[in-house]
């Protein structure tokens, strides 16, 4: 029996489209990867690196081969690339994505008639670093993986392509586009509005000696970690998904004139209600998990103010092979034990690395 080797095509080849080229490359060696990307230096450093097996052009006739073909470029472009490869592609070919926002290209799928042969897909993972550099094959490793479907996409075609996700190591789920840009809006869209908005108004008042910025806990500085996020990409999202984020946005304003009347009225049980119910609901989240809310392995450990403190616990760690993604002082220890904070690739080395410097007496503090 002859049996059909699989060849993948990549359009945009940058944190995602790299990580899952990459990852298709790590658990199926023998699939046959063939990229395109604006850049020719993202290229070459994949072929070097052995992620992909050749190189495409925008337009070209070995887009007929593929079984599957990943748009990994911005929206617009993505859009674009579907109105070529309509007539390119074979009819066994699925064509899917990985934006953020599924409408706007669904409603070009459908007035291209290509319901048939796509299905969107958005990755719940991502840094905040950008490109192909910065892509590694573990990225979807028990990330949630969202697929929406056209509406006339074959059972058997969803369900060999949910199973080539599902071996990636990403969890697959099956959404409508509606369904998936509402619950984005709500979980991952409106959150980076509130950190950037945060950061502005502690930005706006803020005195000239930056006395705001300087003590910054340790709680501002998590909740407004994504606001470092790509500009360009969060003004995309906002008015690509605009309806809903707004929708959304309504709400979230209705609570905070709910909460300011509650605390210009000294209304203690209401306050309290607000507290306890988001702390219960939050808990009930599974953070381990690299789904919508990325978890962070991060220690806390005490050490005494004196030279070379630092430099001995990143010699121990390194000695046992352990990398470390960030080392720091906290100045501001206001809801966080330990003064020196570590954090970690991985949960693995956080532990190991835990069970090291206990062993050396180290007092660790781990959340």
């Amino acid at each position: 029996m002859l049996i059909h080797m699989k060849t993948i095509g990549f359009i945009g080849l940058g944190l995602i489209g790299g990580s899952i080229a990459k990852a298709i490359r790590k658990f199926h060696p023998d699939y046959n990867i063939l990229a395109y990307a604006k850049h020719k230096e993202t290229l070459a450093a994949a072929l070097q690196c052995g992620a992909i097996d050749g190189v495409l052009d925008a337009e070209d006739d070995r887009y007929r081969l593929c079984d599957y073909i990943f748009l990994c470029a911005p929206v617009e472009y993505n859009i674009e690339y579907l109105k070529y490869l309509k007539n390119v592609i074979s009819d066994a070919c699925i064509i899917t994505d990985a934006g953020s926002v599924k409408g706007p290209i669904h409603q070009a799928v459908e007035e291209l008639g290509m319901d048939h042969c796509f299905i969107g897909g958005h990755p719940m993972a991502g840094s905040e670093r950008s490109g192909f550099a910065n892509s590694t094959d573990h990225l979807l490793e028990n990330a949630y993986y969202i697929l929406t479907p056209g509406g006339e996409v074959p059972l058997e075609k969803l369900t060999e392509f949910s199973e080539l996700i599902d071996s990636l190591g990403a969890i697959p789920m099956v959404l409508t586009a509606e369904e998936h840009d509402f619950i984005t809006a709500g979980v991952s869209h409106l959150p980076h509005i509130i950190a950037s908005s945060l950061v502005n108004l502690v930005n706006a008042l803020d005195n000239d000696a930056e006395y705001m910025k300087t003590i910054a806990a340790g709680g501002f500085r998590d909740i407004t970690r994504i606001a470092s996020s790509s500009p360009v990409m969060w003004q995309q999202i906002c008015l690509e998904n605009s309806k809903n984020i707004s929708s959304v946005l309504d709400e979230y304003i209705r609570m905070l004139i709910q909460i300011r009347c509650s605390i210009d009225n000294h209304e203690a049980d209401n306050i309290y209600q607000m507290f306890a119910s988001s702390r219960d609901y939050r808990d009930s989240i599974d953070v381990t998990s690299s789904g919508l809310i990325t978890r962070a392995y991060v220690l806390y450990l005490d050490i005494v103010d004196e030279a070379g403190g630092i430099a001995t616990i990143a010699t121990i760690l390194a000695m046992d092979n352990i990398s470390i993604k960030n080392i720091g002082i906290i100045h501001n220890r206001e809801f966080e034990q330990g003064v020196l904070k570590i954090e970690f690739y991985e949960e693995d080395a956080m532990n190991r690395g835990a069970a090291l410097l206990r062993k050396r007496n180290y007092i660790i503090y781990e959340r």
